[in-house]
This record gives structure tokens, sequence and C-alpha cells, in this order.
């Protein structure tokens, strides 16, 4: 007489099914936070825009386009890199050093967070290249620019595209200091995502010398434009990066032994 032992997964507890759950909503509250925080932050600004775009920003020699618009950039420039400066200081600086000891509950609950990161990260890129880039082109169809510091420059190059910069770089520190996978190996697809779009805020400086010397009608398909799209194509690395991410939390939940699925390598 023989006999054959078979190893059967052990069902997961309710501690360590709260603990999933915890952790699968702990992306709702960064997430709710920056989406509705970036929405209300840029419908008032847009409501700014459409009150002195016209009145004080079509003459950039006049005194109230100083004002109303030259002081504003100047603002934008400091204050926005002193947030992001002190966001991303805060993550490195908390850091966990001790990612080893991490408990699988804590480790998901995290992988939530990032995921969170980056819905904010994704909803400030739509902003920046597509809601002010769309404006910026209809304003320049509309008004002959004669300055490159205009109205709708002043929103989408020296304020939107620097926030969603912030907004990538925040969640990448966060995956490399919060997160054994990540933070053992660099991530190509979340590198992509946030170093392509970055890269579109130095294609600004080729896009307005063509612009003054080049080709002065603003055409969607001119080449000047061709590097935003390009450029603007990388943030689909997001997919790939989903792919590590569901990856990640299937493994984790394994290992609470909340998901009964094959071991993840």
């Amino acid at each position: 007489m023989s006999t054959t032992t078979e190893y059967v997964q052990p069902k997961a507890s309710a501690q360590e099914v709260g603990a999933a759950e915890g952790g699968a909503s702990a992306w709702v509250r960064p997430a709710t936070l920056g989406i509705v925080g970036l929405t209300v932050f840029y419908m008032l600004y847009r409501i700014y825009q459409g009150w002195a775009g016209w009145e004080y920003g079509l003459d950039s020699t006049a005194p109230e386009f100083q004002t109303y618009w030259m002081n504003l950039m100047y603002a934008q420039l400091i204050i926005v890199p002193a947030l992001a400066i002190i966001w991303w200081g805060y993550l490195w600086f908390t850091r966990d050093t001790n990612l080893s000891a991490l408990a699988p509950a804590e480790e998901l609950r995290r992988y939530f967070v990032l995921l969170g990161l980056i819905c904010v990260y994704t909803f400030a890129v739509y902003w920046g290249a597509s809601y002010f880039a769309e404006q910026d082109g209809s304003w320049h169809q509309t008004v002959m620019r004669d300055t490159s510091f205009t109205p709708s420059h002043i929103g989408i190059f020296y304020l939107s595209f620097p926030v969603y910069i912030s907004c990538g770089v925040a969640a990448l520190i966060y995956s490399i200091t919060r997160l054994p996978r990540f933070s053992r190996n660099i991530s190509i697809p979340f590198v992509i995502a946030v170093a392509g779009p970055f890269m579109i805020l130095p294609n600004v400086g080729f896009n307005e010398f063509g612009h003054a010397f080049w080709i002065m009608e603003e055409w969607f398909t001119a080449p000047l434009h061709w590097g935003f799209v390009v450029l603007g194509w990388t943030a689909l690395g997001v997919f790939g990066l989903a792919c590590q991410l569901c990856y990640g939390i299937l493994d984790v939940m394994r290992r609470m032994n909340v998901w009964e699925g094959q071991e993840l390598v």
C-alpha cells in the first residue's frame, strides 16, 4: 500500500485578507487628493487666463503685461521647483533603509500608494500635454505672438510641464525608496514613462527658436512639433509599468496567502 503527500496552500486568515483589502484602498487617498487638487487649481488658472489673457496679454511691451503675466511666470519658476525639491527631498530622506525586513502587508499598501501617485502623474500629463497644449495651438492661431512668453506659454511650459515632471519624479523616487522590487532593479518602463515627458521641456527651447527664426505659423504638423509628439508617446511606458505593478502585487498576495497561485520569480 502506498500513500502520496500533497501540499495544500494554507487559507488566508481574516487578518491577512483585511490587510490586503486595506492595502488595495491605499491608492484612493493620493489619487483623489491629487486629481481633485489639480482640477481645481487648473480651472482657477484657466479663469485667470480668460480674464487677463485678452485684457492684458496681447502686447508684451505694455506695463500691464509685466504685472499680470511676467510676474506670474517668475513666481511659477520659483514656487514649482521649490515645492518639487521639498517633495523629492522628503521622499528620499524618509526612505526605508531596511526593505529586506518589510512586512508583506505594508509592501502591498505601498504598491497601491504608488499606483495612486502614478494616477496623479498621468492626470497631470494630460493637463499639460493635452489640454494646455491644444489651448496653446488655438491661442497662437488666433493671436500673433510678439514674445515667447505668451499667456498660453506661461501656463503650459512654465507651469503644467514642471508640475507633471514633479509628480513623475516623485512617483519614481517613491518606488525606489519604498519597494524592494524597484529598489533592486531599474524599471525601464518607469524611467521611460518619466524621462520621456520630462524631455518635452528642453524641447521647448528648440520650438521657440524655430518659431522665432524659421516657421512663424503655428502648424500642428510642423517639424518643430515632432519632438513633442515622439516624447509624449513615451508616456505609454506606463503600460509596461502596469505589468510590473501587477506582477509585484500578485507576488505579495501570494506570500500573504491571499492569492493561491504559482510562485513568481
